[in-house]
C-alpha cells in the first residue's frame, strides 16, 4: 500500500487537539510536532503501508484557483509585508519553496504554529519519511497526482478533507480515503461501497456535489439553497455538473421549478467553481528524494541528526511511537 498523508491537514488538527501547554526544553510549544507525529504513528500502524509521501502546499492558494474565483480562500488571507519565505519550507531538493508565503498575501496561521512546522519536516527528513510538493499546488493537488498515476499499488490517502473523496476509485489501482475529520477515535475508511452507501455518488461525482453544495471554509458559496441531500440526489440523477445545468435547462425533464430556478441562478458561477473544486491529476510533483519508490524505512534516515532534534524539543515519546509502527509494519 502506498500512503498519501496531508501533512497541512494533519499539522493543523494535531495543532487544535492538543494543548499549547505541551512545550519542549526550551519552553516554546511542540504540540503540533508531536501531535503530528502521533497521527502518524497510529496510521502506520494500522494501515501497515509499505511506502507513503507526506504531501505539502507549495501554494495553499493558487493563482489559477483564486483566477477562477476570486472567493477561493479569500477569508483565510492574512495581508503581511514582504518577507522572506517562511519556515515551513522543505529545502531546494523539491525545487521551490513549499509553503512559502514570500508576498503580501499569506495564510492566516496561529502565531505558534508557525515555527513548529520546519521542525516537524526536517524530523520526517530525519525519520525518513518522502516529502512531496508542486509548483503552485495545494497538498491536495499532490494527492491528486500521485494516487491517478499510481499503477501498482493500492493507495490510501490520509486526510481530514472530505474533498479528496473525489479521488476514490476501484480501478486501476484501488484508492480509498482514511477520513480522519471527526478524530482518530472516529476514523472513517471511504471506498467506493462507503461513498454509494452515504452519499449516494462515486468519486467523481462527489465532487460535483460537493459545488452544487458549496463550501464555506474553502470560500466557495455554492448554489443557494441547495444542501448536500438536494446535491447528492441531482448528481445522482444526472451524473455530473454539466448533466445538472442540461435538465434544469430542459423543461421537460424531472427537475422541480424551484431546483430549476436556482441552479439557472448559479449558471455562470457552477461551470467555473467544478473546476476550483476538482483536484489536479497532472501537476509536476516533486519528490525528497528524488530517487525510489517512496518506500517507508524502518529505521531513521539520519538517527545523529534525529536525536538532535528529539534532544531539543523534547519530543521523544512521539518520535519513538512512530519509529515503532514503522519498525513493526
Amino acid at each position: 500500500m502506498l500512503q498519501l498523508y496531508d501533512l497541512a491537514g494533519i499539522y493543523f488538527r494535531a495543532f487544535y487537539a492538543v494543548p499549547a501547554s505541551m512545550t519542549g526544553p526550551h519552553g516554546a510549544p511542540v504540540n503540533a510536532i508531536r501531535g503530528s507525529l502521533d497521527i502518524l504513528a497510529r496510521v502506520i500502524a494500522d494501515a501497515r503501508p509499505a511506502r507513503g509521501v507526506a504531501c505539502l502546499d507549495v501554494d495553499w492558494r493558487p493563482a489559477w484557483r483564486v483566477e477562477l474565483l476570486p472567493s477561493y480562500k479569500a477569508h483565510r488571507v492574512a495581508v503581511t509585508e514582504p518577507a522572506a519565505p517562511a519556515a515551513n519550507v522543505t529545502g531546494a531538493a523539491l525545487g521551490s519553496a513549499v509553503g512559502a508565503q514570500s508576498g503580501p498575501v499569506a495564510e492566516a496561521e496561529p502565531d505558534e504554529l508557525s515555527p513548529q512546522i520546519p521542525v516537524l519536516l526536517e524530523v520526517l527528513r530525519a525519520i525518513g519519511i518522502p516529502l512531496a510538493g508542486a509548483d503552485g499546488c495545494e497538498a491536495d493537488d499532490v494527492i491528486g497526482t500521485l494516487s491517478t498515476r499510481e499503477a501498482t499499488d493500492p493507495v490510501e490517502v490520509v486526510s481530514g478533507d472530505r474533498d479528496l473523496f473525489q479521488l476514490v476509485r476501484v480501478t486501476p489501482t484501488p484508492v480509498t480515503v482514511r477520513y480522519i475529520g471527526a478524530g482518530m477515535s472516529k476514523v472513517q475508511i471511504m471506498d467506493v461501497a462507503a461513498l454509494r452507501d452515504r452519499y449516494g455518488v462515486d468519486g467523481p461525482g462527489y465532487a460535483a456535489m460537493a459545488t452544487l453544495r458549496g463550501d464555506p471554509s474553502d470560500g466557495l458559496p455554492g448554489v443557494t439553497g441547495i444542501g448536500e441531500k438536494t446535491a447528492a440526489d441531482l448528481i445522482g440523477r444526472f451524473a455530473s455538473i454539466e448533466g445538472v445545468l442540461a435538465a434544469a435547462a430542459d423543461p421537460a425533464s424531472a427537475v422541480s421549478s424551484a431546483v430549476r430556478r436556482k441552479i439557472a441562478a448559479a449558471a455562470d458561477y457552477l461551470p467555473v467553481a467544478v473546476r476550483v473544486v476538482a483536484v489536479r491529476t497532472d501537476a509536476d510533483v516533486q519528490l525528497e528524494p528524488e530517487v525510489g519508490r517512496a518506500e517507508l524505512p524502518r529505521e531513521p534516515a539520519d538517527p545523529a541528526a534525529l536525536a538532535a532534534l528529539v534532544a531539543e524539543h523534547g519530543i521523544g515519546g512521539s518520535v519513538d511511537r512512530l519509529l515503532q509502527a514503522l519498525a513493526e509494519r
